[in-house]
């Protein structure tokens, strides 16, 4: 019987103790590993950096193309870039020329 008071006694004094350890675990694991966790972030940020480079690629791709769109208006055609694209697309050219082409 002196055994299971003595048990309740040590409980019961170190009860907050134990409450506040259980506590401190729960919020660390979730810090470092839950859903919303440093570990979360950190991916995060590095997806956010890989995409916002992809973004950049493909927005100076896109102006590009816009800027060769703007060139061929029947309004301020460039007559250059026009004979090269009948060149390539539809294979024309003259004797004298020389030809190099670049493949993407």
């Amino acid at each position: 019987m002196k055994k299971l008071i003595s048990r309740r006694y040590i409980i019961r004094q170190n009860l907050f103790s134990i409450i506040g350890m259980c506590l401190i675990c729960y919020f660390s694991y979730h810090a470092l590993l839950g859903e919303r966790s440093y570990i979360k972030l950190v991916t995060l940020e590095h997806e956010i950096a890989a995409l916002s480079f992809t973004h950049a690629a493909e927005k100076a791709a896109r102006e590009q193309i816009e800027r060769h769109v703007v060139m061929m208006r029947p309004d301020s055609m460039d007559r250059d870039l026009a004979e090269e694209r009948v060149r390539y697309v539809l294979g024309y050219g003259r004797d004298d020329d020389l030809m190099v082409m670049r493949l993407r």
